[in-house]
């Protein structure tokens, strides 16, 4: 695994680059595991709900668009989560620094998919209000293989599409407006963290 400056200087390159990376190992093993360990057991305490689509007014829960549901890193964090949060800090700082991006916060949560859902194509910017500028996807799933599904599917600005192997470890870093992505329907269930540097609005 890289070290952390040589994991960040990827990653910014990616997003003043394509926009896009994906790094495998972007956290050591054991740190996501605990991560999966502590959504599991979220989960199983009630503590997720159906994930919606739309924001304000037009929000909706319609599983055929959007199969997942969702718990939000807001409150009481236990160790793990607060060194991933802490190595999402690391990251903002860096692109900020590098790129001039004017993150302000990141705004997480958990998202488990069960076997056969899907998150219809969207872009990660609702409709007039731009304060998502970089989406970040940290994979949490045990021995993954392209034969189980999954993937995220990047849609690319010549037409062509990225898919990105949900693998335990792999953080997917792509600018928020401007990639349309999708995530593919998968033979087991699928777990992640999901979330958006955002400007201030």
């Amino acid at each position: 695994m890289p070290d952390g400056p040589a994991n960040l200087a990827t990653l910014i390159e990616g997003i003043a680059g394509p926009g896009w990376v994906a790094m495998p190992e972007f956290l050591p093993a054991a740190l996501v595991a605990a991560l999966a360990a502590r959504a599991r057991q979220r989960h199983a305490a009630g503590d997720f709900r159906a994930a919606a689509i739309g924001s304000g007014t037009s929000r909706q829960i319609v599983a055929e668009v959007r199969g997942d549901e969702i718990h939000w890193l807001d409150r009481d964090p236990c160790a793990a989560e607060q060194e991933f949060l802490r190595r999402l800090e690391e990251l903002r700082l860096a692109l900020n620094r590098e790129l001039q991006l004017g993150l302000f916060e990141c705004e997480c949560h958990y998202a488990l998919y069960p076997p056969g859902a899907v998150y219809a194509r969207h872009v990660d910017q609702f409709a007039g209000d731009a304060r998502r500028i970089v989406s970040t996807v940290l994979y949490l799933n045990e021995a993954w293989s392209a034969d189980d599904g999954g993937q995220l599917r990047l849609y690319l600005e010549d037409g062509g599409h990225a898919d990105v192997l949900p693998e335990g470890g792999t953080l997917a870093l792509f600018l928020s407006e401007r990639f349309a992505h999708e995530v593919l329907p998968a033979s087991r269930e699928r777990l992640s963290l999901a979330g958006w540097f955002r400007r201030r609005g």
